[in-house]
């Protein structure tokens, strides 16, 4: 009898083990890894601004361009597209979001809808270790399996409500894809998921040049970018809508 008792005390005390790695992790656990794999907070937290440029495709319709997007913390960001000749130029400048399309009647404010995309994706990179002041919460769900490899879940909630799923690589802590609802070319709220590859670091801090977004299990979008440059000196007037 004793010696049957050792063996299952044993066995518990082996299940337990291997169970509870997942149990153990915290969401600041989590974030902490993250922040100290893309290179730490010290580093983040110096990034004032930021000029990223590179190439883009919209996959259904096959059409290529260029796509140059700045950021100013705390909360400004604009996008320069051009496509087939085309520029079209969407900000957020801290109040309002604008956009400036010359095949939709130039330069006027965003729906609301739109705004509050713009205005979520305007958030810098403090939001993994500052993200009380944004009124963000995160949430760790756990562990899922993603084309047989298990990764984080992370749900990222922003102040309006509108939700985020990070599946975090646990090897690297970095960021395998990004589920969330977003918008396609009519309008309509679709599924969309965000792929950030091809990491490669610049001034210390881990940047995905590579961005593929897929809606509706659909490839829409594939961004690529040749250069990241921080603290350049960006004005922040660069971002206000013309009047």
């Amino acid at each position: 009898m004793k010696k049957i008792l050792v063996v299952t005390l044993m066995i518990l005390l082996f299940l337990t083990l291997v169970t509870s790695d997942a149990f153990s992790i915290t969401t600041e656990d989590v974030l902490e890894n993250m922040a100290k794999a893309q290179g730490g907070k010290k580093n983040l937290a110096r990034i004032q601004d930021s000029t990223t440029s590179g190439s883009l495709v919209i996959v259904p319709s096959n059409l290529n361009g260029s796509i140059r997007t700045y950021w100013k913390s705390p909360d400004k960001r604009r996008s320069d597209i051009e496509v087939t000749g085309i520029k079209i130029i969407q900000a957020y400048d801290g109040k309002i979001a604008w956009i400036d399309n010359p095949t939709t009647g130039g330069i006027q404010e965003l729906p609301e809808k739109f705004g509050k995309v713009l205005k979520r994706q305007a958030l810098g990179y403090d939001t993994l270790f500052n993200y009380k002041k944004y009124g963000i919460t995160y949430t760790f769900k756990g562990k899922e399996k993603v084309k047989d490899k298990d990764y984080f879940v992370l749900e990222q909630t922003y102040s309006d409500g509108h939700k985020t799923t990070h599946y975090v690589d646990p090897e690297t802590y970095l960021i395998y894809k990004s589920k969330t609802i977003g918008f396609n070319q009519a309008g309509t709220e679709v599924e969309s998921e965000i792929f950030p590859s091809d990491y490669k670091k610049v001034e210390g801090v881990l940047i995905p040049h590579t961005l593929t977004v897929f809606q509706e299990n659909q490839e829409y979008l594939k961004m690529t970018f040749d250069k990241v440059s921080f603290n350049s000196g960006v004005e922040g007037t660069f971002f206000n809508m013309p009047e």
